[in-house]
């Protein structure tokens, strides 16, 4: 395993929310903490202190865009989680990593592992 991660998790469903929350504690990384829209996620992004982001591309308030802008602007990777979502990305974020769900803990693990360890 890379080193551990500090993960934020912005999911809107509570039992999804908490399966990933699960994983990341399984995988060995640290959860940073969780939000479940739009403007919650804004907040935890200015804040900082974490590696990487799980974002849901739709949540309670709206479609996670201004949160992947945010993400992009402060250069902390992260990761688009998406069930039912069938447009492509805006182009700012085509190249973003993607988790399908259902979630499962080796996709989780996968696209945890392609993220380095960011220097505090």
């Amino acid at each position: 395993m890379t080193e551990p991660l500090s993960v934020l998790v912005i999911e809107d469903e509570p039992l999804i929310a908490m399966m990933i929350e699960d994983f990341i504690d399984m995988l060995g990384h640290r959860l940073a903490g969780a939000c479940d829209s739009v403007a919650g996620a804004l907040v935890k992004v200015e804040e900082g202190g974490f590696d990487v982001a799980i974002l849901d591309v739709n949540l309670r308030d709206g479609a996670c865009w201004p949160v992947a802008d945010a993400l992009k602007a402060r250069d902390i990777p992260f990761v688009l989680a998406s069930g039912g979502h069938v447009e492509p990305p805006p182009a700012a974020h085509a190249d973003a990593l993607q988790l399908a769900k259902p979630f499962t803990l080796d996709g989780v693990q996968n696209v945890l592992a392609t993220i380095p360890a960011r220097a505090s």
